[in-house]
């Protein structure tokens, strides 16, 4: 599976943006979905993740509320709707895919990442 996420951009504090991540692959909808973020001098971090069918969904606490995640799989597209952005969401944003039946933060696959600033 190939990954690339795009979406990224410069956005105000209370802003929205929404992030898309584009996969090849004809078993696309057999993956579970993650995204993660890297902010400058930080560690990677778990921001959400959804399952295969969509059904299940998984937030970091800190996003919960403000972004949503979802996937249609006709598309090969997993999403990321960001809402009442921070300055401290800037981060590179990453879109992964993994086995549905690995651990939330085992992914085999990852795209690029796209740049998300949050001006305050």
């Amino acid at each position: 599976v190939q990954l690339q996420a795009f979406g990224g951009g410069l956005v105000q504090a209370g802003g929205s943006l929404r992030l898309s991540c584009a996969a090849s692959g004809r078993t696309f909808s057999s993956y579970r979905m993650g995204w993660f973020r890297q902010a400058p001098g930080k560690e990677r971090e778990f921001v959400a993740a959804i399952s295969w069918s969509g059904s299940s969904t998984y937030y970091a606490d800190s996003m919960k509320g403000r972004f949503t995640i979802s996937r249609d799989n006709a598309k090969n597209t997993v999403y990321l709707q960001m809402n009442s952005l921070k300055p401290e969401d800037t981060a590179v944003y990453y879109c992964a895919a993994g086995l549905e039946t690995a651990p939330l933060s085992l992914y085999n696959f990852w795209g690029q990442g796209t740049l998300v600033t949050v001006s305050s």
